[in-house]
């Protein structure tokens, strides 16, 4: 796939999405840089999450248009044609999701073997090389049950990692861990974005976001209430819901 390095990697356009009658989307327009850190915030059902369902095409959008490089998302209606892009767009989610009787190893090299065709040789020397880089070296043969939390997100980033993809969507990764597990979590989060990698995360870690993000789009009611990069979106803030938000939070 080409991937015009003039226009962003991402781009979402008025895009709505329904759950029967209610609206959870109301008109989503955003962009995402090739390399860049971008973070959504907001307050609880503000359709945060599902801005990052709709862009790996987890659930079919009702209006608006959604590109991921070469792809017109909204138009891959069916699994085998979601593949291409789901090799593009990986995702971490807040509940890990591993495969509780598949070693560490095994669920890194699944996916790629058997969805990508790619030699298992490859594989898990690959996999090996992420594990050392989210700091598990010597976990390869650990089943999820004997890892902490912490660790058992490591693995879920590991294996969102092992498909090389062009882009991460994390989804509040931290919100089910003991607050000494996510610095762990986030320092590899934060080595992925110095690397390059295009990171799109949903967070409730304001300060992490300060740090890492290029640019915070503060989501409210379904719609995109203020955007900017995060020294002006924290430390002057113009819409008074942002203003409400963030005093509660910080």
């Amino acid at each position: 796939m080409t991937l015009s390095g003039s226009r962003p990697l991402i781009e979402m356009r008025d895009v709505r999405k329904s759950f029967g009658t209610y609206e959870v989307l109301k008109g989503i327009s955003l962009s995402v840089n090739d390399g860049s850190v971008v973070c959504i915030i907001g307050p609880s059902g503000s359709g945060k999450s599902t801005v990052l369902r709709c862009i790996n095409g987890l659930i079919p959008i009702n209006s608006g248009t959604i590109r991921v490089g070469d792809f017109a998302v909204e138009t891959l209606k069916s699994d085998k044609a979601l593949i291409p892009l789901r090799h593009q767009v990986s995702m971490v989610f807040q509940q890990y999701n591993l495969f509780p009787h598949r070693t560490v190893m095994q669920n890194l090299t699944m996916a790629p073997i058997q969805v990508l065709g790619e030699d298992p040789r490859k594989v898990r020397d690959r996999a090996a090389a992420l594990l050392a880089k989210v700091r598990l070296t010597g976990k390869e043969n650990a089943y999820p049950g004997e890892l902490s939390g912490g660790q058992q997100q490591r693995v879920a980033i590991a294996r969102a990692l092992a498909m090389e993809p062009r882009v991460i969507l994390f989804d509040e990764v931290t919100a089910a861990l003991d607050p000494e597990m996510v610095s762990e979590v986030l320092g590899v989060v934060r080595d992925l974005a110095r690397d390059g990698m295009t990171c799109v995360l949903v967070t409730h870690e304001m300060r992490f976001a300060e740090e890492v993000a290029d640019e915070v789009f503060f989501t409210d009611r379904g719609v995109i209430v203020e955007h900017g990069p995060p020294a002006t979106l924290f430390k002057s803030p113009s819409d008074p819901r942002l203003k409400d938000f963030l005093d509660k939070v910080l």
